[in-house]
Formats: C-alpha cells, structure tokens, sequence
C-alpha cells in the first residue's frame, strides 16, 4: 500500500551524487570487462604459494627467530636511511600476530526496531573491543633461561624467520 501511495502521489527521489557516480563507474567497469576480459590465469602459482605458506606456519611445532628491525635513522651523503640492520630478539614459536587481530568478527548486525538493522561493534571474548589496526605485535617467545614459552608484546617492527638469519 505505502509503495502505491508513493507511485500516486508521483514522488521522484533524487539520486545523490554518490548514487549518480556509482552508477557511471559501474558502466564503465562493465565496458572495460567487455573489452578487456579475465586475465587467463592457468597455474594458480600465487595461489599454490599462499597455500603453501599457510599450511606451513600451521605446523605444530614451528620453531621461529625473532628480530628487532634497527630504526635508528643514519644520514650518508645526505640521503637519511633507517638503518635496516636486524637484532636478535630470541627463539619464538610461530610467526607473530599483529596486536589489532581479531578472534571473533568484529562487527555484528543488530536489529533496531523502528530504524531496521545497524552495524555495530562486537567485543572479542575476553571482553575487550580491539582496535582496527596497531603497531604491536604478539610473539610467543622461548625463555633464553628456561623452557617455558610465554607470549610478549613487542612495539617495534620485528622480522620473524623459521631459521636464524646472519646478524650484523
């Protein structure tokens, strides 16, 4: 009934600019697929190697060596340079996780009476709202002193590698 009183009543919504250039790109986006077509991928290597590289840090015991990336800028001939050079931080189990990972979804639907659904947050389990992104990283580190393995939170750009890389 609502739908026949606004086709009777002749009410013309605008179209907002956005909706206008939605429109246009998606045309064009239509044209240039007409033109041009998928690329003829056929041995899925990137794909193969992104497999690879999951199935791999999924190991149960990945043993993994952490370094500090030196930030310490250097000027040399008048360029600045941030140095590049590794530090050995320790043994680590896996591969770091960056600190603004996230467990569950971090957005649920929720359902608003009269206004219809809205996006909103969704606390992890612990409770706690993560952020969208951050510099920390979670490592699970090998005590140098002991044989425990505890998770430490490192600010700093780190490299983490399955095998010890040569240190300056």
């Amino acid at each position: 009934m609502l739908v026949a009183m606004f086709a009777i009543s002749g009410c013309d919504f605008q179209k907002s600019s956005d909706d206008i250039q939605k429109e246009q790109q998606e045309k064009q986006l239509a044209e240039g697929t007409a033109q041009t077509g998928m690329p003829s991928i056929k041995n899925f290597r990137e794909r193969k190697i992104l497999k690879d590289i999951l199935e791999l840090r999924d190991q149960d015991a990945l043993v993994t060596y952490t370094y500090l990336e030196n930030m310490n800028p250097t000027v040399i001939s008048g360029r600045t340079s941030l140095g590049g050079k590794l530090t050995y931080l320790g043994e680590t189990i896996g591969y770091g996780i960056p600190y603004a990972t996230q467990y569950t979804n971090p957005q649920k639907l929720e359902w608003r009476s009269s206004q219809g659904y809205y996006v909103i947050a969704q606390a992890d389990p612990n409770g706690l709202f993560s952020p969208a992104a951050a510099e920390g990283t979670w490592v699970l580190m090998k005590d140098p002193k002991g044989k425990k393995v505890l998770p430490v939170y490192i600010e700093p750009r780190i490299v983490t590698s399955p095998f010890k890389l040569p240190v300056d």
